[in-house]
């Protein structure tokens, strides 16, 4: 009898492009692995603890592999994290319908690929600086508690914020933006640690197929010129948004 059904093969395929797309911008990829979860017919019980799950295990190969490509500043970092860490641990411990912020979030998604599509050098490609403390503060908590409360880590947020304000240079952000999913993403599961009984038998199938696609992304995300990852931070905010405002 096999251990895995096909469903589950499929689903872990799924999970490995998600996992190579988002890391090669830095981030680990959990709204993907929600929407395939419901494409699946995961039940919503599962859905957020998996994903987290994967997150943490994305997020820590992501962020070795960003940092030691020197694609990281900790002075951009810690003011998100300050604010960001205590609100997905409080995020991670409600339980809200997502009828009412997940559409907006989606749309506002969309706005920020629609400028990283476009063909027009962002400003923080010549000339950029580090982010008031008291600003990185007040936007990772709203992006802190918004990443616990939809089981995700928070880099779709976070990159957007980086590179319109001109707070970090692209290459770095994809290493701060790993850092920052990694913190959040096991803050959101501390906040929600009985949720870990419901982390599904096939997690280890799903396990190994995001560790490859990560191993995969961050070899892009490390070699990847500046264009080439707006372009596809631009791409991932597309799918992200779909998946919030429902399209897939």
């Amino acid at each position: 009898m096999d251990l895995f059904t096909t469903t589950d093969w499929a689903l872990a395929a799924g999970i490995l492009l998600a996992a190579t797309l988002y890391s090669s911008v830095g981030h680990a990829g959990a709204s993907a692995y929600i929407a395939l979860m419901a494409l699946f017919g995961v039940p919503a019980a599962v859905m957020r603890p998996t994903a987290l799950a994967l997150n943490v295990l994305v997020g820590s190969l992501a962020s070795w592999r960003y940092v030691m490509a020197k694609q990281f500043r900790w002075r951009v970092l810690w003011p998100f994290l300050l604010g960001a860490a205590p609100m997905a641990y409080i995020g991670g411990g409600i339980h809200l319908p997502g009828e009412w912020y997940r559409p907006l979030v989606g749309v506002v998604l969309w706005i920020a690929a629609v400028r990283l599509l476009w063909p027009r050098e962002l400003r923080t490609e010549t000339q950029w600086r580090d982010p008031p403390v008291w600003a990185g503060i007040a936007a990772g908590a709203g992006i802190g508690l918004l990443s616990g409360l939809t089981g995700t880590g928070g880099g779709i947020f976070l990159s957007p914020i980086l590179l319109f304000m001109a707070w970090s240079p692209v290459r770095q952000s994809s290493g701060i933006a790993a850092v920052f999913v990694l913190v959040n993403s096991v803050s959101g599961l501390a906040g929600n640690f009985a949720s870990l009984g419901s982390l599904p038998p096939q997690l280890p199938l799903y396990a190994a197929a995001a560790l490859l696609g990560g191993i995969a992304g961050t070899s892009l995300g490390v070699r990847l010129q500046s264009p080439w990852l707006t372009r596809a931070l631009g791409l991932v905010l597309v799918i992200a948004g779909a998946k919030l405002v429902g399209v897939y």
